[in-house]
């Protein structure tokens, strides 16, 4: 999760608008609100001294706010915990043993994520059979979902397009009862 997401999330979680933040960081009038929302967005990245301070206003680590480097441990924990927060991710034991699974009451989001991962478990029982090589399943990892064959992905048409084939067909169609009128005439 990108930092300025973690920074609106952290600032909901708080019950704060962007405009009390900004204040409270000492940016002032119009440019309080502003400010935070250029961070949010990610139009500008905030300085590590702010973020240390968005941190203790938050009282969270500032691991939890930046963007996890998870080549350490603590980011990595980090990361985690944002997927807690994103996606249900939770932490638990199964037979003694420690493991993580996605909240079941998560909606949409578990079944998504379900998906997703039971892919992926696909893939590393096929690797683990001598189904698939090292090499396929590493290409089938830095590639996902490009090799993916157990979901359905479709590309999306962009919702601006889309709104405008349909009024083209809107007109297309209205165009065509207004002919169909006029040959019964």
């Amino acid at each position: 999760m990108a930092i300025g997401q973690r920074i609106r999330f952290f600032r909901n979680r708080k019950g704060m608008t962007q405009k009390q933040l900004g204040e409270i960081l000492g940016f002032l009038g119009k440019t309080s609100d502003v400010r935070m929302a250029q961070y949010e967005s990610e139009a500008r990245t905030p300085k590590h001294d702010l973020v240390k301070e968005m941190a203790n206003i938050f009282d969270v680590s500032t691991h939890a706010l930046s963007v996890p480097d998870i080549d350490s441990y603590i980011g990595l924990m980090h990361t985690l915990f944002a997927i807690e927060d994103m996606y249900g991710l939770k932490v638990g034991t199964i037979n003694g043993e420690l493991c993580l699974r996605i909240d079941r009451n998560n909606g949409s989001t578990f079944s998504s994520m379900y998906d997703m991962l039971h892919a992926w478990q696909i893939q590393a029982d096929k690797l683990k059979n001598g189904e698939i090589t090292q090499e396929e399943y590493d290409e089938w990892r830095y590639k996902y979902p490009e090799l993916d064959t157990t979901q359905h992905w479709a590309k999306v048409i962009p919702q601006g397009l889309s709104d405008m084939l349909m009024d083209e067909m809107k007109k297309i169609e209205k165009q065509e009862k207004k002919d169909a009128r006029k040959k019964k005439k």
